[in-house]
């Protein structure tokens, strides 16, 4: 009986000490989506530093044709300020040029400006090196009437904008376009956001030219390499960082706040 005692009390011990083990190694059933809702909580914003106080910074120039509507400073360097050919009138902002050169409001601040490139030039490189995208090569290029959530994108193509595109996410989300060729919205398109998404949290790294053509409107800030081009009409809620030109025709520039 004794003995049937022990082996019954061994046997319940035994049980106890599987039932701890297994608990241990349950692991919950993480689905892709899970996985990516966790990696975009630590998801960081660009960070602009003083070139986010433009809406419009460039280091060889900013051409017009009358009349621009600015909303926000803006300013070129290194390049004088005789390549800075928008009026005072156009810019409901301060303008800031290298020199005594540029438009008769101008304020000169050499220094600031440098401050203002290097940091623009900072932020393109970040967001250039963000790794491990969401989205790879999404639509091979063509995104026209896509509805583009919260992370990182990146092409190693050109982006073409045919149609129009919604934005969809929240005032906290953070969206990284990364092109590596050209960007080029086409003529009257239009990208809308919607859920709360803000134009700040948004940012267009592109190592080709950008268009945005007539009439178009888009959203976010443009980090360029290369030339920025708004043609007639064109529109945006956002900030033009160009690493050489920036090319307006009767434009609406709004930096976002």
């Amino acid at each position: 009986m004794l003995a049937k005692k022990v082996f019954s009390i061994s046997a319940v011990l035994l049980v106890a000490i599987m039932g701890s083990c297994n608990k241990e190694q349950v692991t919950p059933n993480v689905t892709p989506t899970m996985k990516k809702i966790v990696a975009r909580t630590g998801f960081a914003t660009v960070n602009l530093g003083v070139a986010g106080n433009f809406a419009i910074l460039s280091k060889t120039g900013i051409t017009d044709v009358y009349k621009s509507d600015i909303t926000g400073d803006i300013g070129t360097s290194p390049i004088t300020g005789a390549a800075l050919l928008v009026s005072c009138g156009e810019v409901a902002g301060n303008i800031y040029t290298v020199d005594a050169a540029g438009p008769a409001c101008k304020i000169t601040s050499a220094s600031m400006l440098t401050t203002a490139v290097g940091d623009m030039q900072a932020a393109y490189t970040d967001a250039a090196g963000r790794p491990t995208p969401d989205f790879l090569n999404l639509g091979a290029g063509n995104i026209g009437g896509q509805t583009l959530t919260p992370g990182l994108y990146k092409w190693t193509t050109a982006v073409i904008v045919p149609a129009d595109v919604t934005i969809s996410g929240g005032p906290t989300d953070i969206w990284i376009f990364q092109v590596d060729g050209t960007l080029i919205a086409s003529s009257g398109v239009r990208i809308t956001l919607v859920g709360g998404a803000l134009a700040k949290n948004i940012f267009w790294q592109v190592a080709g030219a950008t268009t945005l053509g007539t009439t178009s409107h888009f959203e976010g800030n443009i980090l360029g390499q290369t030339g920025i081009n708004m043609q007639t009409g064109a529109t945006i809620n956002g900030r033009l960082l160009a690493q050489t030109a920036a090319t307006l025709q009767m434009n609406t520039v709004v930096k976002p706040e």
